[in-house]
Order: C-alpha cells, then structure tokens, then sequence
C-alpha cells in the first residue's frame, strides 16, 4: 500500500534521512524506533506530503505522495492543534468541513470517530477541560475524521498516564481490524511490541534494521542471553574469546550471546572452572534487540545485514 524507497533529506549541509525505504501493507501498523534525532519526525512529514525529500520517492497504492489527494491521509502530530475552547465534537465537526464533509455524512463520521477513540462520554466537553490523555486521543480522532486510508501517528501516547496508554492501544487495534494502515513512530518498546506486526529501526537517519520480530533476530547473533555474575569478568571474556562468542560487560555482570538455543545447565559448562556469583538464561527481547542495534558504534564481531 505505501512503499517508501530511496528517500533522503539534508537541511543545509546536515543530513537527516539517509537512503531510506520501507514499505507498509494494508490494514497493518508499522512502527518506527529510535533515538531522538534520528529523523523518525521527519520521514512521517515526508510520507504526509508536507516535506519533499531530496532524492527518493513515496507511493501510496502506487500513486506518488505528491500526486494524491491529502484526503487518503490522516496526521496527528505530537502537539495539540485543537482549539481548546471547541468541544470534541465541535473540533471533530470544524476539522471535517475543512475535507469537504457536511450535512449526515460529517455527523455520522464524528460519532464514528468519538466512538472510535472511546470519547462519546467527553463529546461536548471543551477540550481546553480534558486531560493531556484525552487530548491525545481526540487528536487520534481527527485524523480519522475524513476516512483515510493512511494513518500517520507521531508518538501517540507520549506524556499520558498508563490507564490512558492502554485504551490508546486497544482503539488502535480496533482501527487496524477495521481495516485501517497505520504508520506510527514511538520510543515505548513495549507498545511497539504489542501494536506494531512490523517495524523500522533508525538511527542518525539511516534504517538500520526493519521487519517482524522475529525477523529483526537475524540482526544479532544470538538466540539466547547468558548473564554471568562474576567477581571475574575478565577471566570470563577471556573465556568469550576462546569459544568466538560475543559478549557486553556491565560492571560485575556480563551478557554472554549465545548462537543456539541452550538451556542453563549446558550453557553453564562452558564457565565450569569460572568463580559465579549467579547465572541466567534470557530470551533475545525488542530492548535488547532495539539497544544493541542502536549501541554505538557498531561491536566489530558482527555487521548489520542490508535493510
């Protein structure tokens, strides 16, 4: 549905986007991760239309961005463009006329969307009298007020409380099994995990890494983790070397990468003769995935296969 190939920007002579290309099907939620100032802001104006790229192309279902009506796309950004002296409804209703909507087909798409978003409690209150999560979640609503193909969601959760968070995420899911494509960028790993089938890892504008979970495994060498507490830790990393795994120190504990999956005890007897103050086996989680291909720089025992 919408394929993003090749695309670059540079403001001055600093560049923001390099060589970027991902590609989104219908009725999924993609996410994008990184660290701040990696460009995740700036490849979802690109997608919107509202920044032209360099060098590179958008297309949605193989229109170009630039060629296509802005209706097929729906934005909420990270600030709050409402009007706060506005009801919900009211902002749903200004915001819906701005795309040509009138009469029984604007008030069918606000109360879809108030329901949507689970706000038809909050549908006459001002929005200058709603919580900071309440806001985020009418924000949500207006960019489905015209019925898009395309949802683009710039950190939707940030700065709300927990309970808030959660019915954020299950109006999302509601909205992809309605059939709706959503590219969202985040700096939770968890509501990654729990909302997005795929995701895009960036960092310094490059995408260094992208797919499912378990397709983003490949990028390290392990199947398994091995923490070791260790008074030792150089006697265990001498003991890495030998046996050509890769390891990260952290104080008095190191992780240990291990390429096939083992259980505790067979992981264990290659550190028979080291002094241990503890042990365990851990799964290769979206935060270590997400940390070690961030990590800077790049550890030299392995190299990042082509996104």
């Amino acid at each position: 549905m919408l394929t993003v190939e090749g695309v670059a920007k540079a403001y001055g002579d600093r560049p923001v986007l390099q060589d970027v290309s991902f590609t989104l099907h219908r009725g999924e939620i993609y996410g994008l991760l990184g660290p701040n100032g990696a460009g995740k802001t700036t490849i979802l104006e690109i997608v919107a239309g509202l920044v032209t790229p360099d060098r590179g192309t958008v297309h949605l279902d193989g229109q170009p961005i630039s060629a296509i009506t802005k209706t097929q796309i729906g934005v909420a950004p990270q600030r709050n463009l409402l009007y706060g002296s506005l009801t919900c409804q009211e902002n749903l209703e200004f915001f819906g006329s701005l795309y040509g909507l009138s009469g029984g087909k604007l008030r069918r798409q606000v109360a879809f969307c108030l329901e949507a978003v689970n706000l038809k409690h909050c549908a006459h209150r001002p929005v200058e009298a709603l919580s900071g999560g309440t806001v985020r979640r009418v924000n949500i609503a207006v960019a489905l007020v015209h019925s898009p193909k395309l949802a683009i969601l710039d950190e939707p959760t940030t700065g709300i409380d927990i309970e808030t968070q959660q019915e954020i995420w299950q109006a999302l899911c509601r909205l992809r099994d309605s059939g709706l494509t959503i590219l969202l960028t985040t700096h939770f790993l968890a509501e990654a995990e729990r909302l997005c089938r795929r995701l895009g890892i960036l960092k310094e504008g490059r995408l260094l890494a992208e797919g499912t979970l378990a397709e983003l495994q490949r990028y390290i060498p392990a199947a398994r983790i091995l923490t070791l507490e260790t008074p030792h830790p150089t006697a265990a990393i001498a003991r890495c070397v030998e046996l050509g795994l890769v390891w990260r120190e952290r104080g008095h504990s190191l992780d240990v990468w291990l390429p096939t999956p083992q259980n505790l005890n067979t992981a264990l007897a290659n550190f028979a003769n080291l002094t241990l103050d503890g042990a365990a086996l851990h799964p290769v989680t979206l935060d270590r995935l997400y940390l070690e291909i961030t990590r800077s720089p790049l550890p030299a025992a392995w190299r990042l296969p082509k996104a």
